[in-house]
């Protein structure tokens, strides 16, 4: 990513987390007025969602912000990877949400109080559901100009939020309307398992962020069929790539004729580098340059996916 398009998504990103915290804070305080009035366990659920969603929000604004730090001295690779420990601690906190929103559903089944003001809790529901699609709306755009991971996360998060406020309304309608007294809680353990699951989604994004998971296959394919287009390549081995918040890397090891002088296989080199500019600009690129044939069997880091890629097929 060059510095110019940085300076262009940084502000963008970290534009739509200061949304998420002001959406965020508008809810929690419209939310609390509704749990206090209507004693719903569903009503709850869904403030103590959002105050994790308030918190959560405030943990991804900080991310964003340190994960669109250049990288110094310390952190050649940049701090991308600070978005993936930002999803951690969220995780954690939904984790502990979702435990005891269960609890305090399964405590209401044996103790069923009848909720009140159906009208309130419905009403704020409805308010929160607005709201959240309009955050959504924002959050997709700022996604499709910027690819931060940190906000997509959010924007999933937030997604939830919207199934959330459809469970209390219909709660409070089947409790009150029709008069079943076990609905309420059933859907706070319905708001918990889905909290649990959620949970579970995002922290597997992070772990495979932390862990330098490869990217997917068909990436990984589309990636090498852009550099063997190119003139004077012979073939490409050890294919390594990663990601890191918004950052991809991925390095190669790029095979030219034996016959060629530094000059010409340098040109070829940058020749691949411009291509793949082209096509991938936010990807960090490195190649190393070989001689055709030549594979480094001595070298003990360099063990995986030895195979040559021929003109992005494998041999």
């Amino acid at each position: 990513m060059t510095e110019s398009e940085r300076r262009r998504v940084i502000p963008l990103a970290i534009r739509a987390a200061l949304f998420s915290v002001g959406m965020a804070t508008f809810l929690l305080a419209l939310k609390s007025v509704a749990a206090w009035h209507t004693g719903s366990v569903a009503m709850l659920g869904s403030l103590a969602d959002t105050a994790l969603d308030l918190l959560a929000s405030l943990v991804t604004l900080y991310g964003v912000k340190l994960a669109a730090e250049p990288a110094d001295h310390d952190h050649r690779f940049g701090h991308g990877k600070a978005e993936a420990l930002a999803a951690l601690f969220q995780v954690g906190l939904i984790t502990a949400s979702a435990i005891g929103i269960a609890w305090r559903a399964i405590v209401a089944f044996g103790d069923p109080a009848r909720t009140q003001d159906a009208d309130i809790g419905i009403g704020v529901s409805m308010v929160a559901i607005g709201a959240t699609l309009i955050l959504l709306a924002y959050q997709r755009r700022v996604i499709r100009q910027t690819g931060s991971v940190a906000i997509l996360a959010d924007n999933v998060h937030y997604q939830s939020d919207v199934l959330l406020n459809g469970s209390v309304i219909v709660a409070l309608v089947l409790d009150q309307v029709l008069g079943w007294r076990g609905a309420d809680p059933v859907m706070g353990i319905a708001i918990a398992l889905w909290l649990g699951w959620g949970a579970f989604q995002a922290s597997s994004n992070a772990i495979d962020q932390l862990m330098d998971k490869e990217w997917p296959e068909a990436e990984r394919s589309a990636f090498i069929e852009v550099a063997a287009r190119q003139p004077g390549l012979r073939g490409i081995h050890d294919f390594r790539t990663r990601r890191s918040g918004s950052h991809d890397f991925a390095q190669f090891h790029m095979e030219v004729g034996r016959e060629l002088t530094v000059a010409d296989a340098h040109e070829i080199v940058e020749g691949v580098e411009r291509a793949l500019r082209r096509a991938y600009p936010k990807v960090e690129v490195l190649i190393h340059l070989d001689p055709e044939g030549h594979v480094d069997t001595d070298n003990p880091l360099v063990e995986a996916d030895v195979t040559p890629h021929w003109f992005g097929k494998r041999m």
